[in-house]
């Protein structure tokens, strides 16, 4: 029994000194298996990828206008309201100004009179030029009197139907039609309000909606890449299971003073009315050039005091060979330099090795 007893548990410690052995080759081992080369290089060649960008973008209504009153008047008549859709020359409301209405009369009263005054002229003036040609019929300071009375009256007839023109223009704008086929989208003003150019708010405003502009700012370092008729997809977050495409039509040529971005837009057709004017949008952009270049992993770019650069290593010397940055993808970085295809550079790349240091 007591045999038994003593090999068993000699059986026991033999066991836990292997599995110990054991657990600890495993643990010394696997770090060398596992291990990164710090100094491992890479050979970079040329290629032409198509990299995505993502931006924020709105959407905003082909055309919009805000309605304003020119002239102080009162609405009289209100034919529209918020959710309406009207067409081009259609009558949305109706303004009454009792003084420019009565300007309106007494200006042409007044080019009316004038006309009258002119006619009488005129006629005095033919009759003399005619009595004229009897020699010694007419004095001539008399004929220079009535050809200057003539050309005044006609000079005053001009003016006063100009004046008149004016003021009937005026009060052409007492109706307000519809300068587009679109919708009313808001409404600030109900019948018997006074309204004025100085009212801060609009009386009516209408967009098209059933075709929309997909604006975006672009930066730039991205707008050489993009150009009329590329194609931008985007997604809104009250659809979010739907991807909608649009095509870019017009760039703006210029960057902004303040962001230096390019304002870029693409039409959508909206005849359906599925997205609505002033949705935030998150768009998506194919950046890809005409010719390739060179992209490196993250890791190889250094970007210190020293400036920005990749680490070639030739003949077991580690080279500084400044770059510029370019389109970024989530693992690589495209870089522009004195670089060549098939060129070795450190895929771990740290500012901690100098410039024509030696390495292993």
């Amino acid at each position: 029994m007591n045999r038994l007893y003593i090999t068993l548990v000699s059986l026991a410690v033999l066991t836990a000194c292997t599995d110990k052995k054991t657990t600890e080759t495993a643990a010394v081992e696997a770090p060398k298996g596992g291990m990164m080369n710090k100094m491992e290089t890479i050979g970079i060649e040329k290629t032409n990828p198509v990299v995505p960008l993502q931006l924020p973008a709105e959407l905003r209504a082909d055309q919009r206008t805000e309605i304003v009153a020119k002239i102080n008047s009162y609405v009289t008549d209100l034919r529209v309201d918020i959710g309406d859709f009207v067409k081009k020359g259609q009558v949305l409301m109706v303004l009454e100004a009792p003084e420019i209405q009565a300007q309106v009369s007494n200006a042409q009263a007044k080019w009316k009179a004038q006309e009258a005054l002119y006619i009488a002229t005129k006629a005095t003036y033919d009759r003399t030029l005619k009595a004229n040609e009897t020699q010694g019929a007419i004095a001539p300071d008399y004929l220079e009197q009535i050809t200057a009375k003539m050309l005044a009256d006609k000079a005053q007839l001009a003016a006063t139907a100009s004046a008149y023109e004016e003021v009937k223009n005026i009060n052409q704008y007492l109706v307000i039609k519809a300068p587009f086929d679109g919708m009313v989208t808001d409404r600030q003003v109900d019948k018997g309000a006074y309204v004025g150019p100085m009212n801060h708010q609009p009386l009516l405003i209408v967009e098209d909606i059933n075709k929309l502009r997909l604006n975006l700012a672009i930066a730039e370092a991205h707008t050489p890449y993009i150009k009329v008729g590329d194609t931008v997809s985007f997604q809104v977050k009250t659809i979010p299971q739907e991807v909608f495409t649009a095509v870019v039509t017009r760039k703006s040529g210029s960057l902004d003073l303040k962001l230096r971005t390019e304002q870029i837009q693409a039409d959508i057709d909206n005849k359906k009315q599925v997205l609505k004017p002033n949705m935030i949008a998150d768009a998506t952009l194919k950046l890809q050039r005409h010719e390739p270049s060179f992209f490196v992993p993250k890791t190889a770019l250094v970007e210190s005091n020293l400036g920005l650069y990749v680490i070639e290593v030739r003949e077991g010397v580690a080279y500084h060979i400044k770059v510029a940055k370019g389109r970024v993808m989530p693992m690589l970085v495209e870089v522009f330099g004195d670089l060549e295809a098939g060129t070795q550079i450190l895929k771990m790349a740290t500012e901690e090795i100098m410039h024509e240091q030696k390495i292993k």
